[in-house]
């Protein structure tokens, strides 16, 4: 049978055996008018008072967003958030960058829309920029957030809830953190004592050391109001979540997680999945997280079959030089654990793909990433998806059991029962 695999804008083609196991999101009914579903979660919202009266008298105000990684609808979002502020109102657009790359003004566009730029000063947030410091978190991380969001007397974020597979799900807090924040603090939050606990993947909150250490630093600079949405599988909005920084996310998460999880009876052989497709997978960094989204039901020594369009390449120069200086990536974690390591930018994006090579075989397209690069990358490239799901086939046998997640990250496989 045929299925279409996530892949950039237009999507990837590819056949399957009828016994293979296909995982989705569960099917939901998209808002028909985004704005005003909007507009009533600011009416309504969940923990908090309206943002009307919250908003009233507040003459600096910060809107924290996704960059172009996270198909965020700003531009249906954030005008009936403007229309609640103060007309004199000074609004800044915070893009909440992390350690990614700035986005050009044809981004920017893009992602907020003509009226927004209009009305409001946007700033991409650089980690590398002298920030102010807050001091050290309870899990000993040293705490600098950006200047424009601390002074800011209203402080909003907008963003997303997905699957996250280092701190179980995205958005809310992790706008804030690592969302604005600065490098050292991004470092401190991504070292192998967090990632490398058990609970510090996919769908886990509680107990998630990535987690927990993201929403301490968060609530000492909480966001006075948080929007955040829900996608389905054709990335349109069905849900807006909007109030208290903790019950309104705590909400989305529990109508999120019931619609991304898809289980399989069983440990398979091959996995075949996405990075997500645009604009998601722009890049060889984020698709490693299509990686490890499918190593809970992947057998030990298994394969996984990866489509990813990386349009943009490895990703930031930092990633590619650290990636390609090792040779062997089961040198890296003892590497990055020794005292004397200076922790590097992304290091943590390599320490997931290790955990990736030490489970599976990885099998990759990606148009974006010439071959002789994707095999520095520890990956195997492959040119076909067809002749790369028959090549994993070949390797573990006509009774290979074989699990496809069209859609990658945005879904979380697991094991029945």
């Amino acid at each position: 049978m045929k299925v279409l695999m996530d892949y950039g804008k237009e999507g990837l083609s590819l056949e399957v055996p009828d016994d293979a196991y296909i995982l989705g999101l569960q099917p939901v009914e998209p808002l028909g008018d985004v704005s005003h579903a909007v507009s009533a979660a600011l009416s309504s919202p969940i923990g908090s008072a309206p943002l009307a009266q919250i908003a009233a008298g507040k003459r600096r105000v910060c809107i924290v967003v996704c960059d172009i990684t996270r198909p965020v609808p700003n531009p249906e979002i954030l005008p009936p958030i403007l229309a609640v502020l103060d007309p004199e109102a000074r609004v800044e657009v915070l893009v909440a960058t992390g350690t990614h790359r700035p986005n050009d003004d044809g981004e920017l566009l893009r992602m907020l829309g003509p009226a927004v730029l209009d009305r409001c000063r946007v700033v991409n947030h650089r980690c590398e920029d002298d920030h102010p410091s807050l001091g050290e978190s309870p899990h000993g991380i040293p705490i600098t957030l950006n200047r424009i969001y601390l002074e800011a007397d209203l402080k909003i974020t907008v963003g997303m809830i997905e699957p996250h597979f280092m701190a179980g799900y995205a958005g809310g807090r992790k706008m804030v953190m690592p969302g604005i924040a600065g490098l050292a603090s991004v470092q401190a939050w991504h070292s192998p004592r967090f990632l490398e606990h058990p609970m510090a993947t996919n769908g886990i909150v509680e107990g998630n050391p990535v987690h927990e250490s993201a929403l301490a630093i968060a609530r000492l600079a909480r966001p006075d109001f948080i929007v955040d949405v829900a996608l389905d599988s054709q990335k349109r909005p069905y849900a807006v979540f909007a109030g208290d920084m903790e019950a309104a996310w705590e909400a989305g998460v529990a109508e999120v997680a019931s619609k991304v999880r898809a289980a399989v009876p069983e440990l398979v052989d091959i996995v075949v999945t996405s990075g997500g497709g645009y604009p998601l997978d722009l890049t060889f960094y984020q698709a490693v997280k299509g990686m490890v989204g499918a190593l809970p039901i992947l057998k030990p020594g298994g394969t996984i079959v990866l489509a990813a369009r990386c349009s943009e390449g490895v990703g930031n120069q930092h990633f590619s030089d650290t990636l390609h200086s090792f040779t062997d990536l089961a040198d890296f974690l003892p590497a990055i654990s020794a005292p004397d390591w200076k922790p590097i930018a992304d290091q943590w994006q390599i320490e997931e793909l290790a955990k990736c090579t030490r489970h599976a075989q990885i099998l990759m397209k990606a148009d974006g990433i010439p071959p002789g690069t994707l095999y520095r990358l520890h990956v195997s490239p492959m040119l076909d998806l067809d002749a790369a799901l028959e090549l994993a086939i070949q390797k573990h046998g006509s009774e290979a059991t074989i699990a496809v997640i069209p859609k990658g990250p945005y879904v979380m496989p697991q094991l029945a029962g």
